[in-house]
Parts: structure tokens; C-alpha cells; sequence
């Protein structure tokens, strides 16, 4: 009785190892590539209080808008006005893998003295 019992129960590590195996990696994927995501939108939020800067200096809009670019190449970046503050908006889409992309926006403002 027990000879049989060991005999059923074979393989069956191996089995919920290969079941379990794709589970477990795309965790670890989609984990990684939420984490690049969060640094893509740290990078952004810092490179549109650059250009809210620049532009409350008085500097070109050219000029701002390179400080975005330098820091994320293919974003759009708009400028705004809210009362005695220049404001800008950055936006951009962050991949994970080849299916999933997320849109990320980061806004900043910053006193417009430049006048």
C-alpha cells in the first residue's frame, strides 16, 4: 500500500513547478516594468519643474521645452497660467512589455517673475 502511494505522488513537484513557473514570471516582469514606469514619471516630474522654472525666469519656451526633452525624449509638454503662476504639463506613455501602456502626467508650477 504505501510502495503505491509514493508512486502516485511522483512528479507532482515537478508538475506544480512548471504550472507555478510562468505565474511567478510574469510577476517579476510586470513588476520590473511598473518600476520603470515610476522612474519614467520621477524623471518627468523633475524635468517639468525645471522647465516651470525656466519659464518663470523669463526664459525661452524653446528652452523649456528641451529641459523636458533631455529628460524624456518623447514627451508632449504643454504651458499654463494659474494666477501669478506659470505652470507646465508634461505627458508621456510608458511601455511594459509590448502590450500594456500606461499614460503618465507630471505638472508643475512655479511663480512667474519673468515679466
Amino acid at each position: 500500500m504505501i510502495s503505491t502511494m509514493r508512486g502516485d505522488q511522483r512528479g507532482s513537484v515537478a508538475a506544480e513547478l512548471a504550472l507555478a513557473l510562468p505565474a511567478v514570471a510574469l510577476t517579476l516582469l510586470l513588476g520590473a516594468g511598473a518600476l520603470g514606469a515610476a522612474a519614467r514619471l520621477v524623471s518627468l516630474q523633475d524635468a517639468v519643474a525645471d522647465a516651470a522654472r525656466l519659464l518663470g525666469r523669463g526664459e525661452s519656451e524653446a528652452r523649456a521645452h528641451a529641459a523636458v526633452a533631455a529628460a524624456a525624449a518623447d514627451a508632449r509638454v504643454e504651458r499654463g497660467s494659474r494666477g501669478d503662476l506659470v505652470c507646465v504639463t508634461g505627458r508621456i506613455d510608458a511601455q511594459i512589455g509590448r502590450l500594456i501602456s500606461i499614460p503618465l502626467t507630471a505638472t508643475s508650477c512655479a511663480l512667474d517673475g519673468g515679466l
